[in-house]
């Protein structure tokens, strides 16, 4: 057996002498699933290698500043990967970026790198790119994974590979220490300008082996794995690499639109996913059961209340189980059909998940391992495991092996480990900000249940103080007040003010639903926010959940957006995560018509 990898490229040679695949890399090529072996994979890489090293692209003196910085810009597919393991054999830098940044954003990190070079993934990209070029100085070259009329398509980078350009690929790979910067990721945050985050070979590595340690408790070895996530984001990234280093094959979705039908074709033992997107399967879950009629309506609606009820590591009744026995023949079997029919677990991380899906989808035998980390820790700092008795509803579970945390006086978690990043680049200010000795400021709350669940309760810097000088944390209020059918997103407010309160997007959809049940026509999304029933159904749903707060921390008041906050609009991150700085600011009159007691009246108290 070959020694267990160092630098992240040795993941690829780990897979090929010790279980090497069919189906390494899969992507739908004119309606088929292309797939490229491990050996392929292998022997692209060292191809692509060949062509950075002929066209200038190297790890230069070994400096940071002296090596060659490559961005990656495009959706997720091989292409992707094969360019990413490339860059790093021959001790280059990959400098990968999200497809749907804004203009300003992917000019700043371009010049803040000094990208030498660029692939990107299509046509739209490629202009994007080659508009900004001109202010760009150091970047050479742009290449293309589709084909597009006037540009370089990054088959045409010189692939041919002789005894010659094989010796000195294995000597740049020689050269590469696993304390070397691998990659640089530039954060999107939730305010303020990017952050290019340095994870070294050891960084990402060290968290490839905690992470493995969690997947391969299923027995993954062999199995399919979908990806969809954005292969930029640290999350998906050292996944890739775990799955490789575990000998799992991944297929690559072909849309965010297209997700369901691929899991259905593919079907995976497991996929890595964020919150948001999984309340969107449980909410399209949802609509097929209003669709139902008659007995069928019934048991769907009995089932998900019992599934809401259910708990790990205590016992459950006989009667329970044999109910839960029922409702997973009737009704659970074909939501894991649903899902391809063959997952054993799902893994949610970047943002908080509703406990209520936890417990769903846990019932219905689909396990969700909730973990938490952040890019400066490469990024998984722990995780709830596959076996029940290391899992915990309402925690990110146990720390990953080889990392230590500790809570500081004020309740924050620090992290120390190999998984800590080098800094942030050109920024010792900043790395100096975070850094607390050896330990990490991750810059949330949290606490540690019965010593070994890591429990997150609030970012440090989202915490509101009203001007009664109470603190109050947004995320539990609004993890909890989404769990109701008719709130889509919702952000708590109340910096210095007398009481909280919220902005509300409905759930639209499921409003439309209540308009026909109602035998009433559908007004559209700006209408409803000033129907007075609608405001009582969504006041009523606040009402109820407000009783699991503090009377400081109640909603008190809320006002009702028109549209989904998005992507696109600034309003979220990549990772679907609130800007609230943004929307604060955006909203900033809105919220204002909140505090003045003419305009809304207070919710009854709880």
């Amino acid at each position: 057996m070959r020694k267990e990898p160092t630098r992240l490229f040795d993941c690829l040679a780990y897979q090929l002498e010790n279980y090497p695949l069919e189906d390494m890399l899969a992507a739908k090529e004119n309606g088929e699933w292309r797939k490229y072996s491990t050996g392929e994979v292998q022997e692209k890489v060292n191809q692509l290698s060949a062509g950075l090293l002929a066209v200038g692209i190297s790890r230069g003196d070994g400096s940071l500043e002296g090596r060659d910085k490559v961005t990656i810009i495009s959706q997720n597919c091989p292409e992707w990967m094969l360019v990413d393991l490339a860059i790093q054999q021959v001790g280059a830098v990959s400098v990968p970026v999200y497809p749907n940044i804004n203009q300003n954003e992917l000019q700043f990190i371009l010049q803040d790198a000094g990208i030498k070079m660029a692939f990107v993934g299509d046509a739209a990209l490629y202009e994007k790119l080659k508009s900004l070029q001109p202010q760009l100085p150091e970047l050479k070259a742009i290449y293309t994974f589709q084909p597009v009329e006037g540009a370089s398509h990054w088959s045409e980078l010189p692939l041919a590979v002789d005894a010659a350009s094989q010796e000195q690929i294995e000597s740049c790979r020689e050269l590469v220490q696993e304390t070397d910067l691998a990659t640089i990721l530039y954060t999107s945050g939730t305010t303020g300008t990017p952050k290019g985050v340095m994870l070294s070979h050891r960084n990402i590595v060290s968290n490839v082996f905690g992470s493995a340690d969690i997947i391969q408790e299923i027995g993954v070895q062999g199995k399919r794995a979908l990806s969809f996530l954005p292969l930029n984001h640290a999350f998906e990234r050292m996944a890739t690499y775990c799955l490789i280093y575990s000998g799992m094959a991944i297929y690559y979705a072909e849309s965010q639109e297209k997700i369901a039908l691929n899991l259905r074709e593919v079907k995976p033992t497991l996929f890595t996913t964020v919150p948001r997107l999984l309340e969107k399967v449980y909410e399209g879950i949802l609509a097929k059961g209003r669709e139902l009629t008659s007995i069928k309506r019934s048991l769907f609606f009995w089932s998900l209340q019992l599934a809401e009820r259910y708990e790990i590591n205590q016992p459950l009744s006989l009667s329970y189980r044999l109910q839960l026995a029922l409702a997973d023949k009737l009704i659970f079997s074909k939501w894991r059909e649903a899902l391809g029919g063959e997952v054993k677990a799902i893994i949610t991380g970047a943002a908080a998940c509703q406990i209520r899906l936890l417990k769903v989808f846990t019932a219905a035998g689909i396990v969700i391992q909730e973990g938490y980390g952040l890019t400066e820790a490469s990024p998984i700092i722990s995780g709830n495991r596959y076996p029940e008795q290391n899992r915990m509803f309402g925690t990110v579970g146990p720390l990953l092996k080889g990392v230590a945390v500790r809570i500081a006086p004020d309740g924050e978690i620090l992290c120390q480990g190999d998984n800590v990043m080098l800094g942030y680049y050109k920024r010792p200010d900043l790395t100096a900000e975070v850094m607390d000795g050896e330990w990490l400021r991750t810059g949330d709350i949290g606490t540690l249940v019965d010593g070994k669940f890591l429990k997150i309760t609030d970012r440090k810097k989202e915490l509101l103080k009203t001007s009664g000088g109470k603190y109050v944390a947004p995320q539990p209020i609004e993890n909890k007040m989404v769990e109701s059918d008719w709130i889509e997103q919702i952000m708590v407010v109340g910096e210095q003010q007398k009481f909280v309160g919220a902005l509300v997007v409905p759930a639209f959809q499921a409003l439309q639903e209540w308009y026909t049940s109602q035998g009433k026509p559908y007004p559209g999304d700006q209408a409803i926010t000033q129907d007075k029933q609608i405001r009582a159904l969504i006041g009523e749903a606040i009402s109820q959940h407000n009783k699991n707060f503090n009377p400081v921390e109640q909603v008190k008041k809320f006002v009702l957006m028109p549209c989904r906050w998005t992507i696109e609009n600034g309003e979220l991150t990549p990772t679907l995560k609130l800007k609230r700085k943004a929307i604060i600011e955006k909203y900033k009159e809105l919220i204002g018509t909140m505090y003045k007691e003419v305009n809304s009246s207070f919710l009854k108290p709880s």
